[in-house]
């Protein structure tokens, strides 16, 4: 087999294993949220808080390109269920900030358990520079497709 067949090959594969690798996210995170009794949208917004910290509503607006009346409104149904909590900033009382309910949230940890344990273990079996070799391309990765999803959401 020539190079250039190779690399269509290679190329070939690697957009099916992406494809694969989302649609396994996908589902185990619709899962994960029918478990905490979150849709996918509220199950990654608390993501986004876990990672990032406390965040006001226009914030989370603009990392997960939802609309601000559709924040509101993922924030009032977390708040409910127990997942978040609305806060006055300390620095600016004006200022009202979203931050996740810690002990609630803990409380669902087991559901992850499984899956972390495994890629430990997936990890484990990488020398180093594969591991940067790999860190790089989800990196990169994830920031075409927050580029491709800002495309889409701001488009009317």
């Amino acid at each position: 087999m020539s190079r250039d067949a190779d690399r269509r090959e290679l190329l070939a594969a690697l957009h099916q294993a992406g494809r694969e690798n989302s649609n396994a996210a996908v589902m185990f995170h619709a899962a994960v949220g029918a478990r905490m009794g979150l849709n996918m949208t509220e199950e990654k917004s608390l993501d986004l808080l876990e990672r990032e910290g406390a965040l006001t509503a226009g914030e989370i607006a603009a990392r997960t390109g939802l609309a601000p009346a559709s924040v509101s409104g993922l924030i009032d149904r977390l708040e409910r269920k127990g997942f978040v909590r609305r806060v006055r900033d300390n620095d600016d009382g004006r200022r009202v900030i979203v931050e996740m309910n810690r002990e609630h949230v803990a409380s669902f940890g087991t559901l992850f358990a499984g899956f972390v344990d495994g890629l430990e273990a997936l990890y484990a079996s990488y020398t180093n520079e594969q591991l940067h070799v790999i860190l790089d391309f989800l990196r990169r990765s994830a920031a075409i497709q927050r580029e491709a999803t800002g495309e889409l959401t701001s488009q009317t």
